[in-house]
């Protein structure tokens, strides 16, 4: 029988802290110090998931908080299988999930935060972003010629997007953050660490496999001869917006079965301080109920 309380046993291990700086050369991508084999984590997992999906019914029926759940890693790090085993045991009717392609004509009439806006949680419910509002500063820092499809004032060439535009949009996403906070949104935001070994064979495993060839296009090669850039990206991103409020963890991704049951630990601690409870009913309900329940029995069949 698995122990409880090893699903919390690394809900601390890999958050980081408000306003560190952070170079991502100084995180695992194999963790070496895990507690457990991989046949107990993913018995541990199983247990990980039945609570959460124990959680998620008091959060509907609680009806005052949401969830905003990130994703966010390099190609083939595994984001997409680690939402569907760790929220496999989740309500479908109060979990969605987005994943965020190139912005469309119309998205980029608004501002780069209007179409995440549009596809927010509602109370008692879930979403996870596949990639997300950090995308504008992920991908666009890395293609700033991006940036120019926004038609921005004052941005009219590349050379025009300093370090100083990036520090703005940065305040911009933890603003907008904070205001999802303030009004009952609990926000968690996970990088999968994934190595550059690792990707390579699972870029592989996607090329010489015929039902994983669809996973793989020959630009994943294009971006990942811009590992070094990405990484700068992203240690910046991280080192600028991991709020108390708004935190972000950095997941080893080389093996599969931890990085899913390490989310899950994490998601399942971060919903257990709300302490939720079923909403208690005054007299005059259980009254009506009482009443109901009469009403109920002596139907006749």
């Amino acid at each position: 029988m698995v122990n409880e309380s090893k699903l919390l046993a690394y809900k601390n291990a890999f958050l980081v802290g408000e306003d560190k700086s952070v170079s991502l050369k100084d995180y695992d991508t194999d963790y070496d110090h895990k507690q457990l084999t991989k046949e107990e984590g993913e018995e541990l997992l199983k247990l990980g998931v039945q609570r959460l999906s124990e959680l998620q019914d008091k959060l509907y029926a609680h009806n005052q908080y949401s969830v905003l759940i990130v994703f966010q890693a390099m190609d083939a790090a595994g984001k997409d299988s680690t939402i569907k085993h760790v929220m496999s045991g989740l309500n479908p009717q109060g979990v969605n999930v987005f994943s965020f392609k190139v912005p469309t004509p119309v998205e980029l009439k608004h501002d780069f935060l209007w179409r995440h806006y549009m596809v927010l949680p509602a109370k008692g419910e879930i979403t996870i972003f596949n990639r997300s509002h950090y995308e504008n500063v992920l991908v666009t820092r890395v293609h700033p010629e991006f940036i120019l499809k926004e038609n921005l004032p004052d941005i009219k060439k590349v050379e025009d997007i300093d370090q100083s535009f990036w520090e703005q949009r940065f305040k911009q996403i933890s603003r907008f953050e904070r205001t999802l906070y303030d009004n009952g949104t609990i926000i968690l935001k996970f990088f999968l660490h994934v190595s550059k070994k690792e990707q390579k064979k699972r870029f592989l495993e996607r090329i010489d496999n015929p039902t994983k060839n669809w996973k793989f296009s020959p630009a994943d090669i294009k971006e990942r001869s811009l590992w070094k850039d990405y990484r700068k990206a992203y240690e910046d991103m991280i080192s600028q917006t991991s709020k108390k409020y708004a935190p972000w963890f950095i997941v080893p991704a080389d093996d599969k079965w931890f990085t899913r049951l390490v989310i899950a630990g994490i998601i399942f601690s971060e919903f257990e301080k709300l302490n939720f409870e079923y909403p208690a009913v005054d007299e005059h309900q259980k009254a009506e109920l009482v009443k109901a329940r009469e009403e109920l029995m002596n139907e006749k069949d």
